[in-house]
């Protein structure tokens, strides 16, 4: 199997390190438009199955000439890049698997390719992180357990584990996302309609083993392709997990339109956004740096089996490697991708075209696959009147 890597920044590097411990995996190439950062990556995980390639991705013949080398490649780049690299892993005939990015509806852009991809023979798999990604896929797992499924639930959410006021968070990924996820309205389904909800609204508490006082509420995006890929749900609604009191916090910066990206105002004859300054005054306070994060989901997926009310629920806690720094949050996220592209080297995962994750990825493989990366994610049953039963 060759497997290439698009992006060598965190994401890049942890995918990177898990292709070349897999004995299945030949080859790997790790790009990037400054060759020095990708060579950096490469020496520090000094494998020899591992290259460095300079790629422009804005470039589509650079781009097509880097990716014609390989059976898959990883998209590891920021979101506006998925859409050039699924029409070019398309026209040079090689399969692709990104991060994902809701925002100014890129994924659904890729999922429009889906007839080309089929008549190119080629399989593409937007959404592959953790919140979208995971949480797709082992709701769709649950959907493949159930005769009629009329409710998925999914609480996701990156902490820190000791919490720090005054937000009691630090970012694990770009600031300037959270601020969308947390002003842009929650797209769920509930009564059997899409409806719309308040990002930071119906706050509630939620537990988790080893943890103090957490709660969860609405955020943007997490629903992602659910939603079109199971229309007929009574209820959907996707939550981020917090310590308590931080929706609350937050809520008071959202009010006084401190997080809009529209909005201005004018400072000694200056025209400032609130946004960026807020941007630049949290940076530091939320910078993660050494500390330890964890990164705690908890998928909830209910209907009926053989007539009888059932849950498939699937739990997971992670934190960060100690021995490697890799944080809570990167190994679920590039272990999940890797996994996948790994998948779909070896042809456990077959059907050619765009699919989001919950219709193509394999959810008991893809857990035992995970479980051997040290990233467990437990299920829980309860058909009926049976007691919760651990599987």
């Amino acid at each position: 199997m060759k497997i290439g890597v698009l992006g060598s920044g965190l994401m890049g590097k942890v995918a990177a390190r898990d292709l070349v411990k897999s004995e299945r995996v030949k080859k790997v190439g790790l790009a990037d438009i400054d060759l020095a950062r990708a060579q950096t990556v490469v020496n520090q995980l000094n494998s020899p199955k591992l290259t460095a390639y300079a790629v422009d991705a804005s470039d589509e013949i650079d781009l097509a000439n880097y990716m014609r080398e390989f059976d898959v490649v990883i998209n590891a780049l920021f979101y506006s890049f998925n859409q050039v690299v699924a029409k070019t892993a398309i026209q040079v005939g090689t399969h692709s698997v990104d991060l994902g990015g809701h925002i100014g509806h890129i994924t659904d852009k890729v999922l429009a390719m889906n007839e080309e991809a089929q008549t190119s023979q080629v399989t593409v798999i937007p959404d592959l992180g953790v919140a979208p990604g995971m949480i797709n896929i082992l709701a769709g797992y649950g959907v493949s357990k159930l005769d009629k499924t009329e409710s998925i639930k999914l609480y996701v959410g990156g902490i820190p584990v000791q919490p720090e006021p005054p937000l009691e968070y630090n970012h694990v990924f770009s600031m300037e996302g959270l601020f969308d996820h947390y002003t842009d309205p929650a797209l769920i389904i509930r009564n059997g309609e899409k409806v719309e909800v308040p990002a930071l609204s119906e706050v509630e508490q939620i537990h988790f083993e080893k943890f103090g006082p957490l709660e969860a509420f609405h955020t943007s995006g997490g629903t992602s392709t659910l939603s079109h890929s199971y229309p007929d749900l009574s209820t959907l609604e996707y939550k981020t997990i917090r310590y308590r009191g931080h929706a609350e916090k937050f809520k008071l910066l959202v009010d006084l339109n401190l997080t809009r990206s529209d909005y201005e105002v004018e400072v000694n004859g200056e025209k400032v956004n609130p946004r960026e300054v807020l941007l630049k005054v949290l940076d530091p306070i939320v910078e993660l740096g050494e500390k330890d994060d964890a990164v705690l989901l908890r998928v909830v997926v209910s209907g009926s089996k053989d007539g009888k009310p059932a849950t498939y629920a699937y739990e997971m806690t992670t934190f960060k490697d100690r021995e490697s720094h890799v944080t809570a949050m990167a190994r679920a996220t590039a272990n999940t991708i890797s996994v996948v592209a790994q998948l779909i080297a070896n042809g456990e995962i077959s059907k050619k075209g765009v699919y989001p994750p919950e219709q193509i990825v394999p959810g008991r493989i893809y857990m035992e696959e995970m479980a051997k990366r040290g990233v467990i994610i437990k299920e829980y049953v309860k058909i009926a009147a049976d007691k919760n039963v651990s599987v």
